[in-house]
Parts: structure tokens; C-alpha cells; sequence
């Protein structure tokens, strides 16, 4: 709603650390997009700093970029500066990238010195930027240089910069980080007096930060005040906030010994567990807490921080990674998981080879070892004849697949069955590669593939695609029949997003004689690629087999819909039990209203109500503003799983209208939408208005809510406002709907304006001028 855009830089003076006056050139700079046509950019522009905030990454990771690009190319630096900061904040805030962000810091701070950016008040943020990839990176192997570098800005930035706390709170870290704990305080407290002096308050990280080098310092009680004081701070993350105190506060009330407190405090899994940034300090504070009853120390836990090793690892946090290393296997003896301590050891030791000081981690790691050798793990609950029974008949919602893994040790990779079991629970808890090693040594090392059924090709093949082993899956693959070979392979491709190669490879199954699973690899890929009538014709030549699940025969009604090849389309609705009209060639039948999941230009999606046409298909029935891909009239091919449940309650249940996620584009309904704006008529008056649209098939939609008003221009009172858009088909011209809007809305008391149509037609263009500049639209 267009409104909204322009008036978005006033919110985003919120968002530090950004300098205001960024705020006043990103509204300037929006204006002229919009002026130019490019509502799209616009829009996203506004909502970059939130997708970064807010969590919206697959939004930001395709907006920022595209809006770097397009400032590159249109010659506009400072906006891609913008762009390009709040994507890598969006990447080493919240997510905690490390390593893998380290070059794209770098090169920021090296386009922040260019001669046609330096002068952006904002450039000091990119500083801030690398400092904050690196101590994700690996804080103490860092410390130094970002203390370097950190200490050369601020040497330029008086308290009264936007700039000077976040520059401070990194520097803070960085003393953290270099073991000079009570220097760290002293730094943070100063320039905490500093703001004071110049009437300005701290932010909530550099007050944080303060608090943490307290706690440091082993002054725990001032750390709590500091925290305390800190509480009505502004954030410089204010989405971020609430978890990161909660955490934070529970890390010193623990400290303190006040656990029952610290508990209450420490946020639960399901909202950190969406947080990187926070995951070693959570894990830090359960570890403080996990001796008090109300602190669950189970393998589900240990699950949670192996996966959260696993993620770092990926992410280049390497000091992060062996950290949650330590602690998880400290947590695992606590739990008498003696096994799984050992294996967090070996990954711990295997990390220092990524951090640039090791310093007192060789000593922990041996010191973890010790523990483990000195601790007995739980007797199994029957003869080792008897385990692999036991085992499937544990009830699986209590049973403990981490004392499984440690009892069926002994059996695995000797006996085929407790092979399966143990080397499948690895890699469920987390530990692919482990279970990879058993089964391969077993199978293909000795020699028994000949005895492996499809299960265990299936089992081996999954844990070596998990543990990213694809040179060694591909050395598997060679030594197995065609089918198994090409399936195993089309598997492999499939989990790295290879879709010719999943494809070709599922083909040759087949030809080889694979059955269902080569169907479904091959359809999907086929879907991914565009190639939607093969998908649909290998699924369709064993429909009437019974080898098909209801899911397949959707995919297959997806597909064939995306071909038009309604003849497939009619058959897999007869085998589903939908009815369909009787005849041939498209399907064209009312089927009830559905809500549509589309993109938007900003990455974000849009809900459009649309007519549901066919078991796949359906009709667009909400004019689009310009600048979207879609527009009412548009028929869609949509993915016909529901996206949220059906309601229980009747009442819900009669107002649901089911959301399902749109496919592709099937043919363009061709329509063009125009824009109108001003003060709201009469009930009367409007219901006549609708009429008129709706009698000539003309969609209209009203984005506006009951908060928009416009001015009256004489009394200058707030008035009721109306904005939204018509939509007309390919075959009426603007002209038409610039004469019937002025038939049907002269004999309003206020004036309804419809500017761009004007232009268009250049008729009144004054008129409608005057009018949006006189009720202020």
C-alpha cells in the first residue's frame, strides 16, 4: 500500500546503527524510485533493515543483492552500500556467520574507503562489520587485530556519533576476547561516562557487553546491576533483545547461585534454538544450571548442540564450534553418555586446527578425555544376544537412543541387524560420519554386499550423503548392481540440488529396473527443471498399477496441469476421487474461493484470493499493484498441499478459506490495474460504485484499512480515506476506464482521484493534481 513505503524512513530511524541522517537519503532516494516507476526496488528498500532484524532470510538473501546490483548499475553507491551492509548484518548478527562472511567484510570496508562512499555517515559500520565477522570467526585468534583496527576509528568518533557505541561495545568484546577482562571494564565504564557527559545514553549491547566484562572479572553482583540499569536501554537489535537479556541475566543470576531465578530468566529452546548468536552462551547457562532440578539434562539437549556443532562448522564459527563441543561433552558425561563425550572430544580436537590461538583448549580437551575414561556408562538392560529384540520393542517416545548407541556398540559391524539399528540411531543423534565408518567397513570392506538388502544400500547411502561424504558415496555407488548404482547416485544429486544430474541418473534406474523410488527422484527433478510433461508421463505410466501413494498422483496432476496435458490431469482425479466435469481439453469449473502464496517484489509473499478452477489450477481474482509478476485474471498452477490445517471448530471451519503455494504462471489473464485514492463516499455511493465494477467483470480490491484518512481541504479535518486498484481485461482501454470512474463518481461530495490513469490518457491531469495535493494522498 504506497503510503506506507514513503513514510517508512521515519520507523527506521529505530534501527541502529545507522546514522539518522541515512534515513532522510533513504526517503529522498525512494521517492525517486517510485518517481521513476520502480516501485518494486522501492518497496524493498524500506523493508531491508527489518528482513535483517526480523529474520527474514530468504527474503534478505535475495532482496539485498538484487538491490546492490541495481544501485551498481544505476551508479548510486551509497545505495549499495546500504544494501550490501544490512545483508551481511542479516548474515553476522542473528546467524552468526563467521568465516564463511569474512571476505565480503573485508571487501565493505574496502568499498567504505572509496572516495565516492567514504563520505556516507554510515561507513563506520563496516568497520563494526568485520570486527563482528571475525569474533564470530574466532574471538581471541582475532582479539588483536580487531583491537587494531577497532581503536583506529574510534580515535576519530566523538561520543555524539551514532557510530561511537558500537564501535565501543566491539572494542569492549575484543578486550573480552584478548583475556584482559578488567581493562574490558574499565574501557566500557568510561565510555558509558562519556555519553552520560554529552546527554546521551548507552546502548542496550554496549551496557550488555559492560555487563559481561563484569562477569569476567569475576564482579558477578555489579554485573546484575549493570543489567539491571541497562533494562530501559534502546537496542541496537530490538528484535534481538528480550532473548539475549534473557540469557545473559540467567548466565549471572546462575553465577550467583540464584538458580531458581536464572531458570525463570533463561528464555526456553524453541526461541533460542532460532538464534545462533545466542547458542554458546545458552549452553553455557544450562551447563551452570543443569545440576538443579529444574533443568532436564537429556539426550534430546545433546541432539540440539550436537546439530548446533554441526552449524558452525558449516558457518566458519570455529571458536563456537569447539566450545559447544566442550560443553556438549561435559553435558554427555553428566548423563553418563561416555561414548558420545569422547566423540565431542575428537571433534573438539579436531577444530583447534581451524582457530588462530588455541590457548588453554588442548588442556580441556585432554581434560574431557579424562573424565570420560573415569566415568562407567550404564549396564545394558539385557545379554547382548538379547539387544537387538529389546531394541524394538523400547517404547519410542522414552526410550534413549544415546544409551542404545553406547549398548549396541559391541555388536555393530558384526552382526548385520544391530548394525542397522546402531549405525541408523548415530545418525539420527548426529554422528552420520561414525555410523557411516561401521557400515562400510562391514559392507563394503567385508565383502557383504552381496547380503545387503535395499535397506542397508539405502541406510549407507543416507548417512554418507549426511555426512557429505560424496567422494566416498560415489566410490559405494561403483560397486553396487546398475539399479542400486544409478538410485544411489540420482539420491546424492537430489540432496545437493543437482537437478539434470538427479534426473539422468533416475532415468538409468529406471531403464535398470528401479521401481517407485526412481519414479519420484525423477518426477521431482523433472518439476525443478520445467521438464513437466516427463515428470508427469513417469508417474502416469504405472497409475493404474497401484504402486502410487495419493501424494504421487498429486504430483503427478502438478505436473501434467503445468504440460496442459489435461487428459493425464482427469485421469489422476478420477484415481484420487475428485470430480471433475466430463469433456476435454482445459478444466475451467468453479471449485470454491482458495488463497494463493505468491512472491513479492521484496521477497516477502503475498495472499491473493483467487477462484479455484481445476484440482491445480486457479484464478487470480485481487487486482496487483504494477510491478508484480501476477495480476488478477491470471490463471496459476498451485502445489494443492494445504499449507495450514482445516480449523476443528465449525464456526473457523465455515470462514476458512485453505492457503496453497503457487507452482508457475499457466497463462496470463492480461489484465492492467489502475490506481485511485481519496477521500471515502457514502456507503450508498460505494455499494453503487461496486456494482458498476463488478457488472462490467472489472476486479477491484481496497488496500486501504480503517485507520487511512485524507484532509479535507478547507477545514483541514481528518477524513475518512479509500485507496486501492481496478483491474481491466486486455481489451479495455484506459480511455473506457477513465470515462466510466468519471461517470460513476461525479456526484461524490469529495473527488476520487486516479492520477497515473490520467496521464495516461491525458485527459484532466490537472484536476487530479490538485486533488491529491489538496486532500494531502
Amino acid at each position: 500500500m504506497g503510503r506506507a513505503v514513503w513514510d517508512t524512513p521515519a520507523d527506521l530511524a529505530d534501527w541502529l546503527p545507522m546514522d539518522v541522517d541515512i534515513w532522510a537519503w533513504v526517503g529522498d532516494t525512494q521517492r525517486q524510485l517510485h518517481g521513476a516507476g520502480n516501485a518494486g526496488l522501492a518497496i524493498a528498500l524500506g523493508d531491508i533493515p527489518a528482513q535483517a532484524y526480523e529474520g527474514r532470510y530468504s527474503q534478505l538473501d535475495v532482496v539485498a543483492p538484487a538491490v546492490a546490483n541495481q544501485a551498481e548499475s544505476m551508479e548510486l553507491p551509497w545505495l549499495e552500500f546500504y544494501a550490501r551492509y544490512w545483508h551481511l548484518i542479516g548474515r553476522i548478527g542473528d546467524r552468526a556467520q563467521g568465516a564463511v562472511a569474512l571476505k565480503d567484510a573485508a571487501e565493505l570496508v574496502a568499498f567504505a574507503e572509496r572516495e565516492d562512499v567514504r563520505d556516507c555517515p554510515s561507513v563506520p559500520a563496516a568497520y563494526e562489520a568485520l570486527a563482528v565477522a571475525q569474533a564470530n570467526a574466532d574471538g581471541p585468534g582475532y582479539a588483536e587485530e580487531r583491537l587494531a583496527m577497532l581503536g583506529a576509528r574510534l580515535a576519530d568518533v566523538e561520543p555524539g556519533s551514532p557510530a561511537f557505541a558500537g564501535l565501543t561495545t566491539q572494542y569492549v568484546a575484543g578486550l573480552l576476547d584478548s583475556g584482559k577482562a578488567d581493562e574490558a571494564v574499565a574501557y566500557a565504564e568510561s565510555a558509558i561516562d562519556r555519553l552520560r557527559a554529552a546527554e546521551l545514553e548507552a546502548s542496550w549491547e554496549l551496557a550488555a557487553v559492560s555487563a559481561r566484562a563484569l562477569l569476567a572479572a569475576g564482579r558477578a553482583e555489579d554485573a546484575l546491576a549493570a543489567l539491571d540499569a541497562a533494562t530501559g536501554f534502546k537496542p541496537d537489535d530490538p528484535i534481538a533483545k528480550p532473548h539475549r537479556e534473557g540469557v545473559l541475566r540467567a548466565r549471572v543470576l546462575g553465577t550467583l547461585g540464584r538458580t531458581a531465578e536464572a531458570v525463570e530468566a533463561l528464555p526456553d529452546l524453541d526461541v533460542v534454538g532460532d538464534h545462533p548468536r545466542s547458542f554458546v552462551e545458552w549452553a553455557e547457562t544450562v551447563r551452570l544450571l543443569a545440576g538443579s532440578e529444574q533443568i532436564a539434562n537429556t539426550w534430546q539437549l545433546g541432539r540440539v548442540l550436537r546439530q548446533w556443532i554441526d552449524y558452525f562448522a558449516m558457518m566458519g564459527g570455529y571458536r563456537a564450534r569447539v566450545e559447544l563441543a566442550l560443553i556438549a561433552g561435559e553435558m554427555a558425561l553428566a548423563r553418563q553418555g561416555v561414548w558420545q563425550a569422547r566423540a565431542l572430544a575428537d571433534i573438539a580436537e579436531t577444530g583447534l586446527a581451524e582457530l588462530k590461538t588455541t590457548e588453554g583448549l588442548p588442556e580441556r580437551i585432554a581434560e574431557l578425555r579424562a573424565a570420560a575414561d573415569a566415568t562407567t556408562p550404564l549396564p545394558p538392560p539385557g545379554e547382548e544376544a538379547e539387544l537387538v529384540g529389546l531394541f524394538d520393542a523400547a517404547d519410542g517416545f522414552n526410550a534413549d537412543p544415546e544409551r542404545w548407541v553406547g549398548w549396541l556398540a559391541p555388536l555393530s559391524g558384526k552382526d548385520l541387524e544391530a548394525t542397522r539399528r546402531h549405525t541408523t540411531t548415530l545418525g539420527f543423534l548426529g554422528y552420520p560420519a561414525r555410523g557411516a565408518d561401521i557400515y562400510w567397513t562391514m559392507l563394503v570392506e567385508g565383502d557383504r554386499l552381496g547380503d545387503a538388502a535395499d535397506d542397508d544400500v539405502a541406510y549407507l547411502a543416507g548417512l554418507l550423503i549426511e555426512a557429505r561424504q560424496d567422494e566416498r558415496l560415489e566410490q559405494f555407488a561403483a560397486r553396487l548392481p546398475e539399479a542400486q548404482r544409478h538410485l544411489t547416485l540420482a539420491r546424492l544429486h537430489r540432496a545437493r540440488e543437482r537437478w539434470p544430474e538427479t534426473m539422468a541418473e533416475a532415468e538409468k534406474a529406471l531403464e535398470a529396473g528401479a521401481g517407485l523410488d526412481a519414479r519420484r527422484l525423477y518426477s521431482g527433478a523433472a518439476q525443478q527443471l520445467d521438464e513437466n510433461a516427463k515428470g508427469a508421463k513417469v508417474l502416469a505410466d504405472v497409475l493404474d498399477s497401484g504402486e502410487l501413494e495419493d501424494e504421487d498422483v498429486w504430483r503427478m496432476i502438478v505436473l501434467a496441469t503445468s504440460a496442459e496435458d489435461w487428459a493425464t490431469v482427469r485421469r489422476g482425479a478420477a484415481k484420487i476421487g475428485m470430480p471433475i466435469e466430463p469433456g476435454e481439453g482445459p478444466i475451467e469449473q468453479e471449485m470454491g474461493l482458495i488463497r494463493v502464496i505468491l512472491p513479492a517484489p521484496d521477497g516477502s509473499q503475498r495472499q491473493v484470493i483467487s477462484v479455484r478452477t481445476g484440482p491445480a489450477t486457479a484464478r487470480l481474482a485481487i487486482p496487483q499493484p504494477p510491478g508484480m509478476d501476477y495480476n488478477a485474471g491470471d490463471l496459476v498452477v498451485f502445489d494443492p498441499q494445504l499449507l495450514e490445517p482445516v480449523p476443528d471448530d465449525p464456526q473457523e471451519r465455515e470462514s476458512f478459506v485453505p492457503p496453497f503455494a503457487a507452482v508457475r504462471m499457466l497463462r496470463p489473464g492480461g489484465y492492467t490495474s489502475w490506481f485511485f485514492d481519496g477521500a471515502a463516499p457514502s456507503e450508498h455511493d460505494w455499494a453503487e460504485f461496486n456494482e458498476v465494477l463488478a457488472e462490467r467483470g472489472w476486479p477491484m480490491w481496497v488496500y486501504s484499512d480503517e485507520n487511512y484518512t485524507v484532509t479535507h481541504p478547507t477545514s483541514g479535518e481528518r477524513l475518512p480515506g479509500v485507496f486501492g486498484w481496478v483491474a481491466v481485461p486486455p481489451n479495455v482501454s484506459p480511455v473506457e476506464v477513465d470515462a466510466l470512474l468519471d461517470d460513476a463518481t461525479e456526484r461524490w461530495v469529495h473527488p476520487l482521484a486516479w492520477l497515473d490513469l490520467a496521464r495516461e490518457v491525458g485527459v484532466e491531469v490537472e484536476r487530479h493534481e490538485r486533488i491529491v495535493k489538496e486532500y494531502g494522498l
